[in-house]
């Protein structure tokens, strides 16, 4: 579970504003002291992320709010769950219902919490988004036509697809106990102006297997994704992300997308967006990516993105266009300290979970989260909608 550290460390080499009793003195130093903040000063940022970090604003424009009516509530009160993990919201939505939504951590129904690696998932529908416009021509395409500054290197043969699924084969060292470790320097590239820090930094990177043949976890790889549906469609993300989601998915309200160190969107991480907001992105994914009564995925887009394209070593188990899967058909957005939006299409169930565990990851949390979803599922089972 190591890897889903990966945005946080991202999101720390960013970070201008710490808590006081997290700063630290010097940058190499810096995502440590972000994995050890206080309770008190995690709950806070995590609700305020956008006073931490620069943010680009996403719109959800003036269109109606896609509404959310009360569904029969399930036998299930999440408290003593909620109190364990430092939960803020918990929501249920069975076909289009709400059956379950509770606050906690201080937050409420308007408040915007931070994603981490849910974000992810926003910036492989944007890819859809761009297949379907044309922007973008094939998933076979080479990732050297949108984006060429990377082309001499390792990402020379690899095509959209590989990147989506993190099978591109170049090399990334992901360990976010090395200093040196790739996911610990990448957003540390200093900023050149013309160029995409990110973009030279990876462009550097070694080949270490052929394409299409390893999947290795890439925090990187992912901020590629975003900056290749940027350059596409020749727009920054969080406006692609207004135009062709916030704004036709009945969203609420607005969202906020954090900036990396050359000002543009951090294609892996940080959008902060309320809690019903995150449940009209688990409803996009579970209806097959229509939005607003129109289609802004090709017809198979999601029929490949949330079902296994990659073995991630964990059986059961696999990974998608930026989503994770099971073989039992669900599917999920997940980040760390807790956030997730869980898809379960036979049930037509969609659960969202904004938290602030006392651990960015770890077998004890992640085991008391599929206990819940398990509560969920048995209460859900037991009190069919009418």
């Amino acid at each position: 579970m190591k890897h889903l550290l990966a945005p946080l460390i991202a999101a720390a080499t960013l970070v201008s504003a710490l808590p006081v009793s997290a700063q630290q003195p010097t940058p190499e130093t810096a995502p440590a002291g972000v994995l050890f903040w206080s309770p008190a000063d995690r709950e806070r940022v995590f609700r305020t992320m956008d006073t931490v970090l620069p943010h680009a604003p996403v719109s959800r424009g003036d269109g109606p709010v896609r509404a959310l009516p009360e569904g029969a509530p399930i036998d299930l009160d999440p408290s003593a769950y909620m109190a364990d993990q430092r939960v803020a919201g918990v929501l249920v939505i069975q076909d289009g219902k709400v059956r379950l939504e509770r606050y906690g951590l201080g937050i409420d129904a308007d408040t915007r919490w931070v994603s981490f690696s849910m974000t992810k998932s926003l910036t492989s529908t944007l890819v859809g988004a761009a297949l379907k416009s044309g922007a973008i021509g094939s998933l076979e395409d080479p990732v050297t036509r949108y984006l060429p500054a990377l082309a001499g290197g390792g990402y020379d043969g690899v095509t959209v697809r590989q990147l989506l699924t993190m099978t591109s084969g170049v090399g990334w060292n992901e360990d976010y106990f090395d200093p040196n470790a790739d996911v610990a320097r990448f957003l540390q590239e200093p900023a050149v102006a013309g160029r995409d820090p990110v973009v030279s930094y990876m462009a550097r990177l070694p080949r270490a297997h052929p394409p299409g043949t390893q999947w290795n976890y890439s925090t990187g790889e992912t901020n590629l994704v975003g900056a290749l549906v940027a350059a596409a469609e020749n727009k920054p993300l969080a406006q692609l992300l207004s135009e062709q989601i916030w704004s036709r998915a009945g969203m609420q309200a607005d969202a906020v997308w954090a900036l990396d160190q050359g000002g543009r969107e951090i294609g892996g991480c940080c959008v902060s967006a309320v809690l019903r907001d995150w449940g009209r992105i688990g409803l996009m994914a579970l209806e097959d990516g229509v939005v607003g009564g129109e289609r802004l995925v090709p017809d198979d887009w999601f029929a490949q993105a949330v079902t296994k394209q990659a073995e991630t070593g964990t059986p059961g188990e696999g990974y998608g266009f930026q989503w994770w899967t099971q073989d039992d058909g669900v599917y999920g957005a997940y980040g760390i300290f807790g956030q997730t939006i869980r898809v379960d299409p036979e049930r037509n169930l969609v659960i969202v979970l904004l938290s602030a565990w006392p651990n960015a990851v770890g077998r004890t949390h992640s085991a008391a989260r599929r206990a819940f979803f398990d509560q969920v599922v048995r209460a859900v089972d037991a009190a069919p909608q009418d």
